[in-house]
């Protein structure tokens, strides 16, 4: 099983050894410029005003062939500092420049093997996880990771050699007050850590919700028509309320606890930082310490302060992303469907192939199954009806033999071949499912028709012709460049049955099954669809899922299933004939 951790991330970081070379070059270069910029203005405190000799001013009269009056010092060493400054800005601009493009890289691995990994992914597993929860790990969590990756990590270089040349520079300037205020500063990091690993565990838990919220309102908004046509609005968005309502509470408790986080650890450099002036000052006092160095110092404090909350919020960037992390490798969890080998192709030679189910037996996830023990066979270029109360099985079998699925136990085999050494894409390829509710893009009929595939103009107006909808299309100022809007909300529930079945023409399969194709048409309208799709069907075997008796009159033969068992079979003549199920579920 795949999964991500952050080891392998930063072994995968290590990879990119010449950007990573220079991102590090850079930063280094950028805490060399930035470290002595506190100091130069403070020395002129001494030097110019104090009067006091010094090597700053020595330096600058050497340069310009001094001595400058006061306001020329000033001005040498105020562009000095601009200059500093902005060296500082553009090494450590460029330093995160070549982070991100090695973080996006990185993210973009994550997004590639989590496409990869759902696009196998077992139909199974992927309809018990749902498509909100998938779209939010995708998008948010791999967010939460490049932002650790992209600004944490860069920051942190340049926060550590911040802190390493002000600690020089602190040094340097008064070895015993540096070494009061370095001591203190670890300890405010350490008590920081720990209540950011507290405060990673309320994001948890947010971000938690936060991805049921969004599966939740995905769904309520694309099943929008039927919940109103239910007159369950009330019900629905009432169960989304509450999801936002502990949204909020979640997000109350971790913007709390945060803030208590963030304003404590602030808190504590404060007190700190006035301990460290007052301590400056008795140094004065009673020490060697100039005023000029004295104020060099206090800068030193203030300059200090970023690198120190950069790191205290690379503790929470880093606790997110863990959990981020964590969330991502539920989806490489998810059982892949199987990859069966290419052994045998049964469609190659033949236009229409047989089928037959072995003694299927079949469950989803955790539940009871489906079917039990189902057997039935469907003859090459012959019509089979398959029919039977709503949610006996009849729709699973139509998944099961188109390769949606995998059966429990039992085989499924197409020519006598097994599946399992022809493989379900092939499988899929040769068979095509037409659904009652037919899925349909945001996009236009054409789109929708082809999957964005070239096909031949002349093939795809013969689809139309068959599946009734030519006229309806050469009616449309756009005709095949018209939107059909989100799942086809454009369409009538006819027109997208219909649109489903041309795309079937097109798609030339040696199976075909209709589950339920037809049931928004008028009867006239199916008679007229069956009566145009009676040649292209009479060299292809057709299954049939249907509950109208003028669907299935022309099936050669018929299966009435019942609570996941085949209860009877014949002809159509033979089964309303007998005093069985089959003559009172459809009485003529």
């Amino acid at each position: 099983m795949r999964t991500y951790t952050f080891s392998e991330i930063f072994s995968e970081i290590r990879k990119y050894r010449k950007a990573l070379l220079i991102a590090n070059v850079l930063a280094l270069l950028a805490a060399l410029f930035a470290a002595p910029a506190p100091l130069l203005i403070p020395l002129l405190v001494d030097e110019v005003l104090l009067h006091k000799p010094g090597r700053l001013t020595e330096s600058i009269d050497m340069l310009f062939w001094g001595p400058l009056p006061a306001w020329g010092y000033v001005m040498v060493v105020l562009a000095a500092t601009l200059i500093l400054r902005g060296l500082y800005f553009l090494f450590g601009l460029f330093q995160t420049w070549y982070f991100t493009i090695i973080s996006k890289n990185i993210t973009f691995k994550i997004r590639r093997d989590l496409l990869r990994q759902i696009e196998r992914v077992s139909l199974k597993e992927y309809e018990t996880i749902g498509s909100g929860k998938i779209a939010s790990l995708c998008i948010v969590d791999v967010d939460t990771i490049d932002t650790f990756l992209s600004k944490s990590i860069s920051s942190l270089i340049i926060s550590v050699l911040m802190i390493v040349g002000v600690s020089v520079v602190l040094l340097l300037i008064h070895w015993k007050l540096a070494l009061f205020i370095l001591l203190f500063n670890p300890f405010v990091v350490y008590l920081t850590s720990r209540i950011a690993r507290n405060v990673s565990k309320y994001k948890k838990r947010e971000n938690s919700i936060i991805a049921n919220f969004q599966e939740s309102l995905s769904e309520t908004l694309e099943l929008f028509s039927q919940v109103r046509a239910a007159n369950a609005e009330a019900r629905f968005f009432g169960k989304l309320l509450g999801l936002a309502e502990e949204i909020r509470e979640r997000g109350i408790a971790f913007a709390f606890k945060s803030q208590i986080s963030t304003k404590g650890s602030y808190m504590l450099f404060l007190t700190g930082f006035e301990i460290f002036r007052a301590a400056g000052i008795l140094m004065v006092a009673y020490s060697d310490l100039t005023i000029g160095l004295m104020l060099a110092i206090f800068g030193y404090l203030w300059v200090i302060v970023s690198p120190i909350n950069e790191i205290i919020n690379i503790q929470y960037a880093y606790h997110n992303a863990r959990a981020a992390l964590e969330r991502i490798n539920t989806i490489f969890a998810l059982e892949k469907e199987p990859r069966f080998p290419h052994r045998r192709n049964p469609f190659v030679q033949r236009r229409a192939n047989s089928v037959k189910l072995d003694n299927v037996t079949f469950g989803y996830s955790g539940e009871a199954p489906v079917l039990d023990g189902v057997s039935l066979e469907i003859p090459a270029a012959k019509k089979v009806a398959i029919v039977g109360a709503s949610g006996n099985g009849k729709s699973t079998i139509a998944q099961l033999i188109v390769g949606f699925y995998q059966p429990d136990a039992g085989d499924i085999l197409y020519d006598g071949i097994t599946f399992r050494e022809i493989g379900l894409d092939v499988v899929r390829e040769h068979v095509y499912l037409v659904l009652q509710s037919p899925m349909l893009f945001n996009e236009t009929i054409l789109f929708n028709l082809t999957f964005g595939k070239e096909v031949d103009r002349g093939k795809i107006e013969a689809a139309l012709a068959i599946a009734e909808l030519k006229a309806f299309v050469e009616s449309l100022p756009e005709g095949l460049e018209t939107r059909v809007g989100k799942n086809g909300i454009k369409l009538s529930g006819g027109q997208r049955q219909r649109i489903s079945i041309a795309r079937m023409i097109i798609a030339d399969p040696n199976i075909v099954i209709f589950d339920e194709s037809t049931s928004a048409l008028d009867t006239q309208t199916e008679a007229r669809l069956f009566e145009n799709l009676q040649k292209f069907l009479a060299e292809r075997t057709t299954i049939i899922i249907a509950h109208r008796l003028s669907t299935i009159e022309n099936a050669d033969y018929i299966y009435l299933l019942d609570e996941g068992h085949i209860k009877e079979h014949g002809t159509l003549e033979a089964l309303l004939a007998t005093q069985g199920h089959f003559s009172t579920f459809f009485k003529p």
